[in-house]
């Protein structure tokens, strides 16, 4: 039994998995169609003596919003209920002016808290420096309990308002360009020869292991949205590397793809494993299958035991480094 609180999680991907096909728009991104990230800085008024208190960017900010009001004050104005904030969104792709957006609210200064505020007017502007939304409203922490862990960062659903949207002639493209999420050369070539087949001729062409060229074909032209609607349903099986993925700091270990073990030998501790092997004696011995043992094999055989997951990772660890295991290691 093992005495440690240990979180262990190994998910196992069979073969049967990996021959089940995915939807093309799972698989791929289109060149144009992505989120754009929007920033600006803005006042959170209206806290119960949890803001900065001060400081000059917040003293400087209150000093020009009265000065936009119409008031001239002769002094710095100093409030601990104001914080300065940072203000970040996402503007969905084909976005169209008077559409609203989340936005996420951050403390920058001093504020000890958030909760109760209200976020002035704020422009948000894109990587261009132009304003493309503003935003404005009601902060929210998460709930007055699990909000108090990150009580210096907030929300505010629907609170910002697209006012400017980014120009893109997408019906009027000649030929689009996809780029697969995982570059793969042979889930690239599969993709191609799908779409090809589909559409009854060479109009894709898969140029390396992530990008795939599609001409529209003339009875598509004008008429993108239904040939990609058409395309993005499209069903294509999916190659995966093989590769396991280790947490030595929580000891999980996350494994996929079709990980398979060669001839081998292990003595770690008290455990003695054999991958084509004899009888053993003594130690805690396990024998598996010949060379056609899978991964999965492996770890029932190791969990029976009551392998602890640190002892796992040493084993993986070394069946890769004596070649015997064929797949990546990544360690995180």
């Amino acid at each position: 039994m093992m005495n440690k609180f240990v979180v262990f999680v190994f998910l196992i991907f069979m073969n049967s998995a990996f021959a089940n096909s995915s939807r093309l728009k799972d698989l791929v991104t289109i060149k144009g169609v992505r989120e754009n990230q929007l920033i600006g800085y803005g006042l959170v008024i209206g806290l119960n003596g949890t803001g900065d208190g001060g400081g000059e960017i917040t003293n400087t900010s209150l000093k020009k919003m009265f000065q936009t009001l119409g008031l001239n004050p002769q002094r710095e104005v100093t409030s601990k209920n104001v914080a300065a904030v940072i203000v970040t969104a996402k503007l969905a792709p084909f976005s169209r002016v008077g559409q609203n957006l989340d936005v996420t609210v951050s403390s920058i200064g001093d504020a000890s808290s958030l909760a109760g505020g209200t976020l002035l007017v704020t422009p948000l502007k894109g990587g261009d420096g132009h304003i493309y939304a503003v935003a404005s409203g009601s902060l929210s922490i998460g709930g007055l309990e699990k909000g108090k862990k990150f009580a210096t960062t907030a929300r505010i659903p629907n609170g910002g308002s697209v006012e400017k949207e980014i120009d893109m002639s997408f019906n009027d493209k000649r030929a689009i360009r996809m780029a697969l999420n995982q570059p793969d050369f042979t889930t690239a070539a599969r993709i191609e020869r799908v779409i090809n087949q589909e559409l009854g001729g060479k109009y894709a062409t898969a140029t390396d292991a992530t990008t795939i060229d599609l001409i529209i074909p003339t009875y598509y032209e004008r008429k993108v949205v239904e040939l990609i609607a058409n395309i993005e349903n499209f069903k294509v099986i999916a190659d995966t590397q093989a590769k396991i993925v280790i947490n030595e700091r929580t000891g999980t270990l996350v494994a996929g793809g079709d990980i398979i073990l060669k001839k081998s030998a292990i003595s770690h501790g008290d455990l003695m494993l054999e991958i084509k092997g004899s009888e053993g004696s003594g130690n805690k011995y396990v024998q598996l299958m010949e060379q056609s043992t899978t991964i999965n094999d492996l770890v029932k055989a190791l969990n029976a035991l009551g392998t602890k997951p640190e002892d796992l990772i040493s084993i993986f660890q070394a069946l890769k480094q004596n070649g015997s295991l064929l797949a990546d290691i990544e360690l995180i």
